[in-house]
């Protein structure tokens, strides 16, 4: 290890400039950017609801007149099947009350000359029970 001692130097010139200083990267777009970007994506937003709304009240509209149109024929199907089934129930009531001598079979227990609608207590209260409950809350399945 004798030899001579030779020290490194910087290159001539020295070595080039250091840099210390903190470098950020630019992180996505501006504040403004941002705001133009939500202000644009609500009035889409917004857009898209109003063509929504005036579709499905269009869609309400179209499907209110149908059933007003159709409301007639329901009705009198109603009615046809209250007036069989009264006269159902009168059969049997005349039947089941032939021993009383002063019973009239359908007669009207309101004192009036009007047409009262019978209720489905009245119709039904001749049948079996399920028929009734059937009449009364529609056709329902437990699970």
């Amino acid at each position: 290890m004798s030899g001579t001692f030779r020290q490194e130097m910087p290159p001539p010139g020295g070595y080039g400039p250091v840099d210390y200083k903190r470098m950020l990267p630019k992180r996505g777009p501006s504040g403004y950017m941002l705001f133009a970007g939500c202000i644009t994506m609500m009035a889409c937003g917004f857009v898209g609801l109003v063509r929504i709304n005036k579709r499905r009240r269009d869609e309400t509209y179209e499907e209110r007149e149908a059933f007003i149109g159709i409301m007639p024929l329901m009705e009198a199907e109603k009615d046809r099947d209250i007036l069989k089934q009264l006269r159902h129930t009168q059969e049997q009531e005349a039947i089941i009350m032939q021993d009383v001598p002063e019973w009239v079979p359908g007669e009207s227990v309101y004192h009036t000359k009007r047409w009262v609608r019978p209720t489905i207590e009245n119709l039904y209260y001749l049948t079996k029970s399920k028929e009734k409950t059937e009449a009364m809350f529609g056709f329902q399945s437990f699970v």
